[in-house]
């Protein structure tokens, strides 16, 4: 029911201007048992140095999904958006029929370090569009706040598949709890920081860069564990997804 993805087993890029991590196969990191989880298909943990950053290329028929950690990135795009997203913004793109953009680190100084995540859409060959919002921290302190779903209710980014995306920042001792529907399954990725999973079937420590695949309906409490990491709150990145988990095709 609740299998831990470790993140000393994902896969990794390191480069003079680039550190990145790999949840599921990516490029040239490929490992058939971990080729994504129900629509999920990418979360990379990149780190990139003061102006450095991946120029212009293309996507298709994918949902992106940028969540900035620390840093500032620049985005522009085929579409004619630019703009500096930055901690508490939340960026979605929908690549549809093509898009083409670039992502740079928009300090000389400063590194960024960001999660991009990937969702396969319900339908292919979407017309491309983009959207960003900015969500106070404050609005994830203790609790599950909505960053992404597919009607965009409560504020949050419109993806084009059948999930929520909750973001939370937990302090030592803080809780959350999340209710698994029957017929959904769900990942929880740790962006940072240490915290308690509890389920019915007991508890699981995790920290900084880990995931964990739950694929029946129950009951999870998330609880801040300031004993794994004193010096960091936790923030995490929570996924209800539909049906149950299986590889997904590239």
């Amino acid at each position: 029911m609740m299998t831990l993805r470790p993140a000393r087993d994902r896969g990794a890029v390191n480069m003079d201007w680039l550190d990145s991590h790999h949840s599921f196969s990516f490029g040239h990191y490929y490992d058939p048992q971990n080729m994504g989880f129900s629509s999920l298909r990418v979360i990379n943990e990149d780190i990139i140095q003061p102006s450095q950053g991946f120029g212009t290329h293309g996507h298709q028929d994918m949902e992106i999904v940028t969540y900035v950690l620390s840093g500032s990135l620049q985005h522009k795009d085929s579409l004619g958006n630019g703009s500096i997203i930055r901690p508490g913004d939340v960026q979605r793109m929908t690549a549809g029929t093509g898009i083409r953009h670039s992502e740079f680190n928009a300090s000389d100084t400063e590194p960024v370090h960001l999660l991009q995540i990937w969702i396969l859409p319900e339908t292919l060959g979407l017309e491309p569009s983009y959207e960003e919002i900015h969500i106070p921290a404050a609005e994830k302190q203790g609790t599950l706040r909505l960053l992404a779903s597919q009607d965009g209710r409560s504020n949050s980014v419109t993806v084009h598949q059948a999930m929520s995306l909750y973001g939370a920042v937990l302090d030592g001792g803080e809780s959350v709890t999340y209710d698994l529907l029957p017929g959904r399954s769900l990942w929880l990725q740790v962006a940072r920081g240490g915290l308690t999973l509890t389920t019915a079937a007991g508890s699981q420590a995790v920290g900084a860069g880990d995931g964990v695949a739950i694929a029946a309906a129950t009951a999870l409490t998330l609880t801040g564990d300031a004993a794994l990491d004193s010096a960091v709150s936790a923030e995490i990145l929570l996924f209800d997804l539909p049906g149950l988990a299986g590889p997904q095709s590239p």
